[in-house]
């Protein structure tokens, strides 16, 4: 089978293929902060958090040797994590409707407008290295409507392409995209809020400048 390149976990993958546990141990350690992460943005829940961590890593052992370098193992392992994770949600979540099927009506339509439009204060690569960005993001991810939330989280924060994205959470591949813009933009402007200047606020409905 082809492998994916610049894959640093493959050495690990196949020494714990063939049985050492030391090995396996430090791909636990490796990933663990990760799916943690993953399954708390996905369940907003620490303690399903958990309960994900331990079953991804359980399926990890039972699966390792099916694991064929077609992908990156990062990816492979993303995808076990997000199976539980939905799982769970699926099992817990107890709604009239759905959230994560196929929505009956169609997702096209007007794109959220924004409320709050101003020039951010810094660069996104600065805010990428503030220890509070982290904290607002998940505090904005966790106050988007969950079909939202999920395709951002898979799509911009796990790295999965927009069809691994489309096939975890049973959707189109258009319903990803429109769903992917519309969570970018609500929470650009979450954000905003947090890091517009508002010297630079410019009032709904208005252009700024001339034109």
């Amino acid at each position: 089978m082809p492998r994916s390149s610049n894959d640093d976990d493959l050495p690990l993958v196949e020494r714990a293929q063939q049985g050492d546990f030391e090995a396996f141990e430090q791909l636990v350690a490796r990933y663990e902060r990760r799916v943690y992460a993953l399954a708390a943005r996905i369940l907003n829940s620490r303690h399903d958090a958990e309960e994900v961590v331990q079953q991804t890593f359980l399926t990890l052992v039972e699966r390792i040797t099916s694991f064929r370098a077609e992908s990156k193992f990062s990816t492979w392992l993303t995808k076990v994590a997000t199976n539980h994770a939905l799982a769970l949600l699926r099992r817990e979540s107890v709604r009239q409707t759905a959230p994560l099927a196929e929505d009956q009506r169609s997702e096209d339509g007007d794109l959220p407008k924004p409320q709050y439009i101003a020039q951010w204060k810094v660069t996104p690569e600065q805010l990428a290295q503030q220890r509070e960005t982290r904290e607002l993001l998940n505090q904005a991810l966790a106050e988007l409507d969950e079909k939202y939330r999920l395709v951002f989280v898979l799509r911009d924060v796990e790295g999965l392409s927009t069809e691994e994205t489309a096939e975890a959470l049973d959707i189109s591949v258009s319903n990803a995209k429109v769903r992917l813009m519309r969570a970018r933009l609500m929470l650009r402007e979450k954000l905003t809020r947090f890091f517009g200047d508002e010297e630079t606020r410019i009032e709904p409905g208005h252009r700024h400048g001339n034109g």
